[in-house]
């Protein structure tokens, strides 16, 4: 089903009335529809974001615009827009960061406005300056501003002479590898390397000494190249288990600049971040006044207007540096929105339009406390690895007062390889940090999908971790408590495998009935349940597939219409039927006596247990007869992880290598991967070339082993 999007709460949207009544009262012109001369605005991203912008535009009777790439034809932001136009191809480059056909769309359409979301075009100065040649608003700061920020050395400079706490490093011009890595020792390691240009992560690494510098810093130096077609460096101590805490801030045309409180990001994996909060866990009101305080001289420093983030990295006597300036709406923005009772878009499109901010200082008042997680289609046990595919069941927990479902697919879409890979953006508010997380984890509980790896179950003993509801955040806390987050696998509880063995035994006595009701024959044995069908007699055999392992279930079926199922030496006693309330299925069974209620999903003879401990898989195995076979290439050597462009191939025919080499680096789902390889061996075959496109689990690399080598080990890969 399609997800609902809530913009505010109740309260929230009292609050905002309120706010209204003020702006009038400041002499503020209020329009109940276009805002200024907005009244169409082109939104040139996808996604979530883009129907984030779509749903306050339709609020305030602003038209809105899409482009879609062919990837995203049938997309959900195409299907709420007012109008829509193709771009291009998959990818990126050659449609939504195609800025001339964004801006030919923009003129053909009509469009007063262009709101760029965040990435592809939304921090590139010769953007915002094309739009301003063509007579056409960019929603956000001015390009200078853009420029600025956007180049790390100088904002360094330029948050310096503003009075901005910054961190020292080597911002300099010489680029060479020798005075990149003789810059980084005279620091002392560990470093951070980081495009200037830099952004969400990318081109950015991490060099614990000095034997891993160089390979560091080349690694950084095409994922820049990639993303930002730029590959300047900037080398700056790595402060270590800092907190990521950031300012959301907001300028317009008239001088004015004001904050909106910060924001807690340091849980991430791959610099990229998972779970936001709002305000910062264990931030001193004085503290808070400072950093909001700094992040408007930040603004103020570039003339800023419109919605910005000022970042800072934080140690833990709560001294902070400036680290970055996001010249956009962040992705995080809604627990921004939730604390405030704010919409930013619509700020965005005033102050855009002209308008004095709605709000000043004095009248932004903080209040409760919002999470966001980032539901990502990826797979937290293989390193966190983006995946692709069908999001064959998606539901999701109820939209409330309290409660915000940020998304750009719907049930039957499709994650492409092509883009991020996130799903959705999961927002609550609670009246203080403990009640936001408890209702975090109640509605990640309920967010159930079907089709592809998902970080859910990692969410939820991440948000449950003792530390985390602590508020003891840092950017190394994942790495710092991964033996708790990361447990060893468990086989499903055997009350787990009667769950799914009942499921499957009344799935069939459902088909049976169907199979009864239109047979000519209704005595068939075909057209019984019950246990007395041919040779089933009382008892029956059911083979279960539990991840890598297998479970055999005797099924007993019992006069009274219960079960006594045996696993093993083990005997349950069950009982339970299957019930459909507001369009989902429910298990409700007992086991031994003990009551449940999971939410149920059947496709292809897989069992989807969804409940408060989390989720489970299990499916009737497949015969060896039927089952496919792996190609040589799969067998001995390396296996793309995923569809995506090879981007340098770093071994060829003949070479030697020792397990964790790195083979092959890819590019896909926006990320630099590092193949690297399983075994020991030598190289015997390249498959594909720097530049070629290599499709999901197609072999990379041919390996063979050299007599005399030491066990081989388990296939994989890792990235970077």
């Amino acid at each position: 089903m399609a997800a609902v999007i809530l913009s505010f709460s109740t309260l929230q949207g009292l609050r905002i009335c309120t706010q209204k009544l003020s702006w009038s009262k400041r002499g503020v012109r209020l329009a109940s529809g276009a805002v200024g001369r907005i009244e169409k605005v082109l939104i040139a991203n996808r996604g979530e974001i883009a129907c984030r912008v779509m749903r306050t535009a339709k609020k305030m009777g602003v038209r809105s615009v899409a482009v879609y790439s062919d990837a995203d034809r049938h997309s959900m932001h195409v299907a709420m827009a007012d109008e829509a136009y193709h771009i291009g191809p998959p990818p990126s480059q050659q449609s939504y960061l195609c800025m001339e056909k964004v801006l030919q769309v923009a003129k053909q359409s009509g469009s007063h406005a262009v709101h760029p979301g965040y990435g592809f075009l939304s921090e590139n100065t010769e953007f915002a300056e094309a739009c301003k040649q063509e007579g056409i608003i960019f929603i956000g700061p001015p390009s200078s501003a853009i420029r600025d920020m956007g180049i790390k050395s100088t904002s360094k400079h330029i948050m310096s002479a503003a009075g901005v706490p910054i961190i020292g490093g080597y911002h300099g011009e010489d680029q060479s590898n020798e005075r990149l890595q003789a810059e980084a020792a005279q620091i002392g390691y560990p470093v951070m390397i980081k495009a200037v240009r830099g952004g969400g992560g990318k081109g950015m690494r991490i060099a614990l000494t000095e034997a891993d510098f160089l390979e560091q810093l080349e690694s950084a130096r095409r994922e820049a190249r990639k993303s930002f077609n730029d590959d300047v460096m900037l080398v700056e101590k790595f402060v270590e288990d800092p907190r990521h805490v950031e300012v959301q801030v907001f300028g317009d045309m008239h001088g004015n600049a004001v904050y909106l409180f910060e924001r807690d990001c340091s849980v991430q994996r791959r610099h990229q971040k998972i779970i936001e909060e709002a305000p910062g866990p264990d931030i001193s009101p004085e503290v808070r006044r400072k950093l909001g305080e700094a992040a408007v001289r930040a603004a103020k420093a570039v003339d800023y207007v419109g919605a910005g983030t000022v970042e800072f990295i934080m140690d833990a006597q709560h001294n902070f540096y400036f680290m970055e300036m996001n010249t956009r709406l962040q992705v995080e923005h809604p627990v921004s929105e939730m604390i405030t009772g704010t919409d930013l878009v619509e700020w965005q499109l005033r102050v855009a339009a002209g308008e004095r901010l709605p709000l000043l200082q004095d009248d932004i008042i903080l209040k409760g406390h919002s999470f966001e997680a980032r539901i990502y289609a990826e797979d937290p046990n293989n390193d966190f690895l983006p995946g692709a595919g069908p999001l064959l069941h998606l539901s999701t927990p109820p939209a409330d007062q309290h409660t915000r479902i940020e998304t750009g697919v719907r049930e039957g879409d499709e994650v492409s390889a092509h883009y991020d890979p996130m799903i959705a953006k999961l927002v609550v508010w609670g009246e203080d940090r403990s009640a936001a997380l408890k209702k975090l984890r109640y509605c990640l509980q309920q967010y159930n999908i079907v089709g592809l790896n998902t970080n859910i179950d990692f969410l939820l003993s991440l948000s449950g971790h003792p530390q985390f509801e602590a508020g003891n955040v840092s950017t190394s806390f994942i790495p710092q408590h991964y033996a708790d987050l990361f447990p060893a696998a468990r086989a499903p509880s055997g009350e787990t495998v009667c769950q799914a063995a009942l499921a499957l035994v009344l799935q069939e006595r459902r088909d049976t009935q169907q199979f009864t009701q239109v047979s000519s024959d209704p005595f068939s044995p075909f057209g019984s349940s019950s246990g007395w069908r041919s040779n089933i007699h009382f008892n029956r055999n059911i083979s279960l597939q539990l991840g890598d392992k297998k479970a055999d279930v005797v099924v007993v079926y019992n006069k009274d219409g219960s079960y006594t199922m045996r696993i093993g030496e083990e005997a349950y006693h069950v009982t339970g039927q299957v019930e459909t309330e507001g369009g989902a299925s429910f298990l409700h069974c007992s086991v031994n006596g003990v009551k449940s209620r999971p939410k149920l999903v059947i496709l292809d003879d897989t069992v989807h247990l969804f409940s408060k401990e989390g989720s489970a898989q299990v499916s009737v195995p497949v015969p060896k007869y039927l089952a496919g076979v792996s190609g040589s290439g799969a067998q001995g050597g390396a296996v793309a992880p995923m569809t995506g462009t090879i981007e340098k191939v770093l071994v060829k025919a003949g070479d030697k290598v020792a397990v964790g080499d790195p083979l092959v680096v890819m590019i896909a789902m926006k990320m630099e991967h590092t193949i690297r390889a399983p075994k020991a061996g030598v190289i015997k075959r390249v498959f594909f070339s720097e530049g070629s496109q290599a499709n999901r689990h197609a072999p990379l690399v041919e390996l063979e082993e050299e007599e005399g080598e030491g066990q081989e080990q388990e296939e994989g890969s890792s990235s970077q």
